[in-house]
């Protein structure tokens, strides 16, 4: 008999110390491949700062942010819309709009609020958002920005 109770306390304690904590993803991490993007399950700040603590690229993130900064665009290759945002947490994130690809947000201005949801790639600097826009070859999920009552994807 307590040869039966040490074995079901033994049994408990491995079950116990090997069982993934609350709110760990269900697969592993090498389940992941590479050049595929992680659907991030949350949204908004708390998953953007956790793929910047963890310095995570290739993460389907959605949130919302004040434009602190417009930039020029990026000519180089195709062409993108460039401005900066700040998360209501406080950290900054680039944004870059393929323009070639989604329509110009002609509109947006410092100050202005928006909404994203696209692909986050890790950066000293707090990362940056791409792929806000649909994917010509339907193997990404579709991006979009939301400002001024309109979503430009």
């Amino acid at each position: 008999m307590n040869k039966l109770l040490l074995i079901a306390a033994l049994a408990a304690a491995a079950y116990f110390s090997l069982a993934p904590a609350p709110g760990t993803p269900d697969r592993p991490e090498s389940a992941v491949q590479p050049g595929i993007a992680s659907v991030v399950s949350d949204s908004g700040d708390a998953a953007i700062e956790n793929a910047f603590a963890n310095r995570l690229g290739n993460q389907q993130v959605e949130g919302q942010g004040t434009v602190v900064k417009t930039l020029a665009d990026d000519t180089d290759g195709s062409r993108h819309q460039r401005f900066i945002v700040r998360l209501e947490s406080g950290q900054t994130l680039l944004v870059s709009h393929n323009i070639d690809l989604a329509p110009r947000i002609d509109t947006l201005r410092t100050g202005d609020t928006v909404a994203f949801y696209g692909e986050y790639e890790w950066n000293p600097k707090g990362g940056v958002i791409h792929w806000t826009h649909h994917d010509p070859q339907g193997r990404r999920p579709a991006g979009w920005i939301r400002h001024g009552g309109r979503t430009y994807q």
